[in-house]
């Protein structure tokens, strides 16, 4: 009975997963910072496919001193092979304001009579009292609907962090992968970006704007005291999806 006992005081938190082992890891102290590491080694890591164009050889001119792509005289200090370091800007303001309104109303009337049916329409005041043949059927119907929808929205979203070339694909775009952790007391907050970018994109400091991301991913969270508070319980959350009012 005492094993029993044990096993349904420790269910809610194997039922939980490994999120709630690291909280409770955790208690009384900041959250641990994930230590550096290199992207393409994360179990979530896959290789990026992207549609590419027909291979084309390079022409080198012979004694020439300009390098093919190149948009410099010197060495390019940018951004262009696995390793290399690039800072990514976002700036995202999203204001959306919506408002639609809808009304709708139908009225029908119908009458059906049988004057004449093979001389059978003389039963039908038999069969019913009061039925006449002429008035045997009327119908009427009578509908509405009223609509209203609003969605206002808005967000602000801005962000500066270095991150690393993880691939570069053959047609010479690159794929970049930045991740960056910030912990203020016992808030630990977490910054990804990832996609794809153009080399001539790159501006002249090293840097390129969220907006050249193809296929881009940004993340903005985190984990802690006032995230724990913030968010529901496992427990409300499986009633949530699982209750059907």
């Amino acid at each position: 009975m005492t094993k029993v006992r044990a096993l349904l005081l420790i269910a809610p938190v194997l039922l939980s997963g490994c999120d709630t082992l690291t909280r409770l890891s955790e208690v009384g102290r900041p959250p641990v910072m994930t230590p550096p590491s290199d992207p393409t080694r994360s179990p979530y890591w896959q290789p990026v496919s992207m549609p590419m164009p027909a291979a084309q050889p390079v022409t080198v001119e012979a004694n020439s001193l300009w390098r093919p792509g190149s948009r410099a005289f010197f060495k390019d200090q940018r951004a262009a092979q696995v390793g290399d370091l690039i800072t990514v800007l976002v700036n995202i303001t999203d204001n959306a304001d919506v408002e639609n309104q809808s009304s709708r109303n139908s009225n029908g009337a119908e009458n059906w009579g049988v004057p004449n049916f093979f001389g059978l329409q003389y039963q039908i005041p038999k069969m019913v009292a009061g039925a006449a043949a002429s008035d045997l059927l009327s119908m009427n119907s009578t509908g509405s609907n009223t609509g209203v929808g609003k969605i206002k929205r808005n967000e602000t979203v801005t962000l500066r962090l270095a991150g690393v070339v993880t691939q570069v694909l053959p047609n010479g775009n690159l794929v970049i992968m930045a991740r960056q952790e910030v912990r203020v007391n016992s808030e630990l907050r977490e910054l990804q970006v990832s996609g794809v970018i153009r080399p001539q994109d790159i501006a002249s400091d090293n840097t390129v704007h969220h907006d050249r991301l193809a296929e881009a991913r940004i993340a903005y969270g985190g984990r802690g005291q006032l995230t724990d508070v913030q968010t529901p319980r496992w427990g409300q959350q499986v009633l949530d999806l699982l209750l059907p009012f």
